[in-house]
Order: structure tokens, then sequence, then C-alpha cells
């Protein structure tokens, strides 16, 4: 069904690294969604109405937020398709986050309001109606929901959307919370036990934790999260395969939302090089960057002494100091500069995170070590980099 819907209404579905292809395939999500949560809506509001189910009429708000939740879905795409222009250079791709946050915000004022209204249903309860028709609905809400989130996840692992993979995520708790309150009627019906109200806060429960963590995963790129680990492991596995590639160091990428992403990285060569042949591989190096990962990469080059025995043995001694009280700390930018009476070392470090604080504790034990070794009084100068950088 899913390759079918995209078939029809999606030109060039295939070309997904293509924003316009990209954006279809939002849209797309977008409208079935509304379509599929206004029927479970108007059904369920119909059933709970003639029932007197709190837990159902819950579930039909839900699925009313959750077309709301399509219809922003709808317009952040349509957003984030717009160009670059002169107030917005990199696009307007994290529109998608937004109406993402959005859709949050909807859920948990939803959320809240149904468990204010299941918690006046446990303290004041009153008897349920079950019938036949209510449970058709209820069971055939579970399946369409359940085609809604396998229909959701395939778009979002085509795009790699966070947002359509938290809809589907949606969809799935959705199965769970329907099936809830299906046994909440049936429980009620057999056995006379007034448990809708507590089924309608399981609901109203799922509904504010999924709320919650769209929120999360939304708020946290615009707030500037870290790039993907495994796309940094893959852009500097990449990098160091290359002929002429010494090392790297400082990797910094910029999340402007899906599919405009922009990275810098520092790319050591020996000095003796022919500069316009570097150029070249850098040059090759980026646009490769930009064909496999979808990742706009400007490298700095950094030109490395390599014939200098003294200056790589320090760089080594000094390397094997940092190491043995870190496995983690890894220099470059490894420089002397010499001075009438002393040796000025100057040099950066990549630091975790949990050894903040201790820098120069660090840089002190470096230049004591060396200086008990040596006859010649080294001054150690060094910059610390977030290990985010490395």
């Amino acid at each position: 069904m899913t390759n079918l819907l995209l078939r029809l209404f999606v030109k060039n579905y295939q070309d997904t690294a293509d924003s316009r292809v990209r954006a279809a395939i939002g849209r797309l999500s977008g409208l079935v969604g509304i379509c599929c949560n206004l029927l479970l809506f108007a059904g369920k509001l119909l059933v709970g109405f003639l029932t007197g189910s709190v837990s159902i009429t819950a579930d039909a708000l839900n699925n009313l937020s959750d077309a709301s939740g399509s219809i922003v879905t709808l317009v952040g795409f349509r957003l984030a398709d717009k160009p670059a222009d002169e107030e917005h250079p990199f696009g307007h791709a994290r529109a998608e986050y937004l109406s993402g946050l959005a859709v949050a915000a909807l859920i948990l004022v939803i959320g809240m309001e149904l468990v204010k209204t299941s918690v006046e249903k446990i303290f004041h309860p009153t008897p349920v109606e079950f019938s036949l028709a209510a449970a058709g609905v209820l069971i055939a809400s579970i399946a369409v929901k359940l085609w809604m989130y396998l229909f959701n996840r395939g778009l979002g692992k085509r795009i790699d959307s966070t947002t359509l993979m938290a809809t589907a995520a949606d969809s799935r708790n959705d199965c769970v919370a329907t099936a809830a309150v299906l046994l909440a009627s049936v429980i009620e019906q057999v056995w006379d036990i007034r448990v809708d109200g507590f089924f309608g806060l399981g609901v109203a429960a799922f509904i504010l934790y999924s709320g919650w963590n769209l929120a999360r995963d939304t708020v946290s790129p615009l707030l500037g999260q870290g790039a993907d680990p495994e796309l940094r492991q893959k852009i500097v596995d990449y990098i160091a395969r290359q002929p002429k590639v010494l090392g790297y160091h400082d990797l910094m990428v910029h999340d402007y939302g899906p599919g405009q992403r922009f990275a810098s990285i520092h790319v050591e060569m020996d000095y003796r090089e022919d500069p316009l042949e570097c150029h070249e591989l850098i040059d090759d190096m980026e646009r490769e960057c930009l064909r496999s990962h979808n990742v706009h990469l400007v490298i700095h080059y950094d030109p490395v002494v390599t014939d200098d025995p003294a200056l790589t043995a320090l760089k080594d001694r000094v390397s094997c100091l940092l190491q043995s009280r870190d496995p983690r700390l890894r220099l470059h930018d490894f420089r002397m500069v010499q001075g009438r009476k002393h040796m000025n070392l100057v040099f950066d470090v990549a630091l975790p995170s949990d050894l903040r604080g201790r820098e120069e504790e660090i840089r002190q034990t470096v230049e004591e070590v060396l200086n008990a070794e040596s006859q010649r009084v080294y001054h150690v100068r060094i910059t610390f980099d977030s290990t985010a950088f490395e």
C-alpha cells in the first residue's frame, strides 16, 4: 500500500535526496493522517456519545489531536520546502522541527484535559453501555492505527525524518491505548467493575508520554544537538581512507534541518605535497561527502612538518604523556617555538566532557615531566577542544 501511494502521489519518489521529493513525501503522510484520523474521530465520538464511555470519547479526542497534528505536519513540510532567501541563507528546513514541536504542544494540552476528565469519572463513575458497534469501531481503530504506524515508519526511514518517526510512534501508542479502552469496556460489561475512568486515565498517560517524547526529539536539534555519531564516523572514516591524508581534527557538523547539514573539518597533509594536488583532493572529498551523506563539507588544509626528527620525537613524547593520563586525550597542531631561554610547545588537545575543569592540572603534568626529563626548559601552551569537535 505504501509503495502504491508513493507511485500515485509522489513523482520520482525514490530520489529521496531531492528536497522536493522529501517535501512531497511529508505532505503525503500529512494528508493520509488527516483522512484516517478524522474518520476514526467521527466513529469513536459517535460510539462514545451513544455508550457514555469517557475512555472511548478520550480516544476519539486523541484521534482529533492526531488529525490536527497531521495538519501542522503538512504545513511544516510545505514551509521547510521553501528555498533559501536573504534572511534565511541556509533555507527553511528547520520548519519541520517547529511543526513537530507544535504537534507536541497540542498533544500535551489535550492529554492534560483528558487527565481531568478521567479523574472526574473515577470519583463519579457512570455505567458504560457496551455494544458490538463499540467493539467494532475500536477493533477497526486498532487495525487502522497499526497500518498508519507501519506507513509512517516506512516513510520516516526513507527520508530520515524524526517528525515522521515520531508520528509513527504515536500511532503505535494509539494501538495500545485503544486496546486498553476496548478491554475496559469488556471488563465493565462482564464483571460490572467501574474501570472506565482508570483506563481513560491510562489513555491520557499515553498521550502525555507521546507528547513529551516528541517535544524532546524536536527541541533538541533546535537547541543545537550534536551530530549523529554514526554520521560523524562515516565522515571521518572516509576522510582517513584518502591518499595523502595524515590525520584530521575539529570536525563540526551544523544541522539547519533535514537535508540541510553543513560541516567543516581540518585535514592534515605533508607540507611537502604539491598544493595543487592537495587542493584537488580536498575538492573531491567535499563533493563525495555531499553525494554520499548529503552534507555540505568544507575542509581546512593543515600542512604538517614530517621531516623534523626533534619535533616528531617531542610530539610523540607529549602524546604518550597525555595517553598515560587518559587514553582519550589526543593532540594536534603541534608546534615548537624557540625562545632565548626556553622552548614553547603549542598544541591543541581534544578534551572529554568529564575532564572539564582539569585543564590546568593536565598542562602542569605534561610541563613538569618534560622539564624533569630534559636540560631544556619547556613552557607548555595547550588549547583544549571539546571532543564533540575532534
